[in-house]
């Protein structure tokens, strides 16, 4: 939208809570006095698409000038108990020890997944594997990293990805290899962080095998948090890609997008995308607003952050104020957008739409605007 074009070889925030950055096709006209509503939706659809627009003009930026929210609690992923010790990680016999000792921790990591128990009972914690179960992890010829310390314990993060199979090495393990995110945000608040921490790392070292520069053949270095080019020397360090989500507002009206990603759900949430070079994250807000549904933003409030290593970006939370309320979907990236007022968010279910997931800072920017009230 707004005259850009498209880079076809732009990688969209395929996982993010929210809608991802614009594919460029040519955006559709959805004034905020008729919002439309495509005739398969239901009729609980159809109502909230005529409330919203018969009541949207009471709720002008005017009525109710924008104030900066403070989050009222911490993001799932944040809080890491870690002491992560950077100023160790140079210091190979201290390493070496380390990783050889018994007490040590190791967190393993199969493709994107975490060992976890308790998800029967709905009380899922993280996997900490020693002894015998992580000599058999050391001596498997795996990527690993140190994480940090925990209690004065050495913490490790273990890549068994190259094994079709890691039960073998898991075996006497009581747990099941997941997806973070499937536990519904009831990882206690450090188990959840450093899982986050180890995936993250743990997916990034997977990408830089081979040097960007020159292509050659990449070695860990910095007991797994750095890695450097064996031919041209060139050192690689953890990449991690700033996004910015945003709750745009006007009085007592939220707007909130359907993805076009999740065509099977009714979920509508924050917008978001990726910050671009040379810009600042006030001028993100405002560009991926007008890009994805043609809103003009005035004021912005920063919020809070979240590390969302899914696969691997910092969502970088804020509130918007809309100067306008018409709206102009790109249909590449949102399948429809509308203003919703806060007794329609409070009741998702009655209104025929869904929030966001719990354990995203999309639900945090929403349910703490909801509280400022």
């Amino acid at each position: 939208m707004g005259g850009r074009t498209h880079d076809p070889g732009k990688n969209p925030l395929r996982l993010l809570p929210s809608g991802s950055d614009r594919v460029g096709e040519e955006p559709v006209r959805s004034p905020t006095s008729h919002l439309s509503y495509r005739a398969s939706r239901s009729t609980s659809q159809a109502g909230l698409a005529r409330g919203v627009a018969s009541g949207i003009n009471k709720f002008r930026p005017k009525d109710t000038p924008l104030r900066p929210i403070p989050p009222s609690r911490p993001n799932v992923y944040t809080g890491s108990p870690l002491d992560r010790a950077s100023e160790r990680r140079d210091d190979e016999a201290f390493i070496a020890a380390a990783f050889a000792a018994p007490h040590s921790r190791f967190l393993p990591v199969w493709r994107a997944k975490s060992l976890v128990r308790g998800m029967a009972e709905s009380q899922p914690e993280a996997v900490y594997l020693t002894g015998e179960t992580a000599s058999r992890l050391r001596a498997a010829d795996a990527a690993w990293a140190f994480l940090g310390f925990q209690d004065k314990t050495p913490v490790f993060a273990i890549d068994l990805s190259d094994f079709e199979d890691p039960l073998p090495l898991l075996r006497g393990t009581l747990g099941e290899l997941t997806d973070i995110r499937a536990t519904a945000g009831l990882l206690p608040r450090d188990d959840a962080a450093i899982l986050a921490h180890a995936r993250g790392l743990m997916h990034w070292r997977s990408r830089h095998r081979f040097c960007g520069v020159c292509g050659g053949t990449c070695r860990p270095r910095s007991a797994g948090n750095a890695m450097v080019c064996t031919v041209c020397n060139t050192q690689h360090f953890p990449r991690t890609d700033p996004a910015v989500i945003m709750l745009v507002t006007t009085g007592e009206a939220a707007l909130l997008g359907h993805s076009t990603r999740f065509p099977n759900s009714t979920m509508y949430s924050t917008l978001a995308g990726f910050v671009e070079p040379g810009e600042s994250l006030e001028e993100a807000v405002a560009r991926e607003v007008f890009e994805e549904a043609g809103i003009r933003t005035g004021r912005v409030f920063y919020h809070s952050s979240q590390p969302w290593p899914f696969p691997a970006s910092i969502m970088l939370g804020f509130h918007a104020e809309a100067l306008t309320t018409d709206i102009t979907i790109d249909l590449t990236e949102l399948a429809d957008a509308r203003w919703f007022t806060r007794a329609q968010i409070r009741n998702p279910a009655d209104h025929g739409f869904q929030l966001p997931r719990a354990d995203s800072i999309a639900r945090r920017l929403i349910e703490d605007w909801l509280e400022e009230a």
